[in-house]
């Protein structure tokens, strides 16, 4: 049991405020959106290296083999950069990557633009072999993406010798920028899988939350209420028969809605003030983590108000002294209207003097007994140890 009491609502709040209302995209995260204000600039830079070809169309623009060459590497240019934002785009939507129909349909217009303006404007046209081959990394799966960069490196080799070119240093540059993206991609799709697995771990933290929380309010108020009902039901029969009980059972019908009322204005409102209710149900879950048997109370109804934080206390103390040092199978707890008492079966008080009867635990209880008109008492059983708090009258 911790030191301070924990507000369901508190951490149902901190938890789900970690989640976007919808993740249909990396685009909500905002360092993700100065991103891709960038990436567009990041795709265009590296085309300046198509410039050597458009200069050498330029050169010869008075002819159509000029005109075509320099047609053909713009277009290029232009589909290279479609392809790459498409991409992107699908990365940042968490797909690992774009269709397979619209990739292949883009590279072949794109080897077929490259091919158009090697033949045109020569061996600076052969330079697009290494866009092909970064757009073949990004969009296709990796054994395909594999296989189509490997051909173009060896159509880099033996072409350009064939025609008198030397196209070592493009098919060199074909080489590192397939690795540089194919490791890009492999970061990517790492980073992928940890923020899915982020998602749905933060889904699941806030889905178990609310179910702990849901359970708390159970235990706090389902029997006080159902107990309240039938008071209500009692009291109503009870008016002409016999108004004097009638009017006893109206008390504890105020009553025990106020200590309602107040367990669940806490409960909601965040207060760290403990109640006998949740600390209750508090009780019930850490017994139960700890293979340690609960016998606990249905009902705090025969509480009196007053001592209902008291018990509290006590309660929390006892269950944790028993988690802590008892080697228990077996934790009752007790309540009546003058005491609380806190039963194991475990090694007794040899264990229990080791802790909490030393401790800080027992000398703040004694404290808070002794403000409320109370005392503290515990005593060996057989086997185990009792703790009790009981009213002095």
């Amino acid at each position: 049991m911790s030191a301070t009491a924990r507000d369901p609502r508190s951490t149902l709040l901190d938890v789900s405020r970690q989640i976007p209302p919808e993740v249909p995209s990396l685009h909500s995260l905002p360092w993700m959106r100065r991103r891709g204000r960038i990436g567009p600039w990041v795709a265009c830079f590296w085309l300046v290296f198509l410039g050597p070809a458009l200069y050498d169309g330029w050169q010869e623009r008075h002819s159509v083999r000029g005109v075509v060459g320099i047609v053909a590497t713009l277009a290029f240019m232009v589909l290279y950069a479609i392809v790459f934002l498409g991409a992107r785009q699908s990365r940042m939507r968490l797909l690992t990557q774009p269709p397979l129909r619209w990739a292949m349909l883009h590279l072949v217009a794109m080897m077929a633009l490259g091919w158009v303006a090697s033949a045109t404007v020569g061996v600076n046209g052969m330079a697009t072999s290494v866009f092909i081959t970064v757009a073949a990394v990004m969009t296709l799966p990796v054994s395909l993406a594999l296989l189509l960069a490997a051909a173009l490196i060896v159509v880099d080799i033996i072409v350009g010798p064939a025609k008198g070119w030397d196209t070592s240093g493009i098919a060199f540059g074909s080489a590192m920028a397939g690795l540089a993206i194919f490791g890009m991609r492999t970061v990517m799709a790492r980073n992928m899988q940890l923020w899915r697995a982020h998602e749905e771990n933060t889904v699941l933290v806030v889905d178990n939350e609310r179910n702990r929380f849901a359970r708390d309010l159970h235990d706090i108020l389902g029997h006080s209420l159902t107990v309240i009902t039938v008071k209500a039901e009692l009291a109503q029969r009870l008016i002409e028969v016999d108004p004097e009980r009638a009017k006893a059972e109206i008390g504890d019908l105020e009553r025990l809605s106020r200590d309602a009322l107040a367990d669940i204005r806490r409960a909601v409102e965040g207060y760290r003030d403990l109640t006998l209710p949740g600390e209750l149900a508090r009780a019930r879950a850490a017994l139960a983590s700890a293979e340690i048997e609960p016998a606990l109370p249905q009902s705090t109804d025969v509480v009196p108000s007053e001592l209902r934080e008291l018990f509290a206390w006590t309660v929390r103390e006892g269950v944790t002294n028993v988690i802590r040092h008892s080697r228990a199978q077996r934790c009752e707890i007790l309540l009546t209207p003058t005491s609380a008492e806190i039963r194991d079966n475990g090694s007794g008080p040899e264990s229990a003097a080791s802790g909490m009867l030393d401790g800080s635990g027992l000398a703040g209880l004694r404290e808070r007994a002794a403000a409320a008109g109370a005392v503290v008492t515990t005593r060996g059983l057989a086997p185990g140890f009792s703790l009790r708090v009981e009213t002095a009258s």
